[in-house]
């Protein structure tokens, strides 16, 4: 079986090096760059199956970074590492199509679980949302920029709540187990996991409340059927 390769960018030259020797131990390929301006090329030729960018970067930052690589790649994982906490760093890097968020100083056992989440989630996606539009009930899903929209009208998803209503989306009509939802989308099925769940299907039902014909529908002790 192949290596995961990793794109790995951070411009402290001591941490840099223990992360990729880390990495490099469990297994993974890992390409490191420290300017922000050598990255795009350095995609272009290596492919890399996830990219793992730091945010305060000479040159060139993550985000603009994230921002060129979702032009030629819509859908490689793209996690950030920053010592940055602020809510606004964290939307917008969601926003420019990240896919999860490491914030310094964070443990590897971390880091490569959020690397598996999201080739887990990338792996997990399903044919009928191969193309960039999906058509639910009166909605229109483009799942690929994270936006839901009715009658013109468009809504911003979050990260998570775009993952939840792919997933629900392609197990229509049948029993999702919550168990599969937490472990592809959180990693694990703990108990504070599950309420933030229970919060996000919550936050769904409400999205989709304009179109009757669409239900989440609970079942109690086992997961989620999702009828259109």
């Amino acid at each position: 079986m192949p290596k995961i390769k990793i794109l790995y960018v951070e411009d402290e030259l001591f941490l840099g090096k223990i992360v990729k020797e880390s990495l490099e131990s469990r297994g993974f390929e890992v390409i490191m760059e420290t300017d922000g301006a050598k990255v795009l090329p350095a995609f272009a030729k290596q492919c890399p199956d996830v990219c793992v960018l730091d945010i305060m970067l000479p040159n060139k930052d993550g985000f603009e970074i994230a921002e060129e690589i979702r032009d030629l790649d819509k859908d490689v994982p793209i996690l950030f590492v920053t010592a940055k906490s602020r809510t606004e760093d964290v939307v917008r890097g969601f926003t420019l199509g990240g896919n999860d968020y490491i914030r310094k100083p964070f443990s590897m056992e971390e880091m490569i679980v959020r690397i598996q989440n999201t080739l887990r989630s990338k792996e997990a996606m399903p044919a009928s949302l191969s193309g960039e539009l999906v058509k639910i009930g009166r909605y229109r899903f483009f799942w690929r920029r994270q936006v839901l929209e009715l009658d013109g009208v468009e809504r911003k998803l979050s990260f998570r709540e775009n993952e939840l209503l792919k997933f629900i989306y392609a197990g229509k009509d049948k029993v999702i187990d919550r168990k599969d939802i937490l472990q592809l989308l959180w990693g694990n099925d703990s108990f504070f996991n599950s309420r933030n769940l229970d919060v996000y299907i919550t936050k769904l039902r409400g999205y989709l409340k304009d179109d009757g014909a669409l239900e989440i529908i609970t079942i109690k002790g086992v997961g989620y059927r999702f009828v259109l």
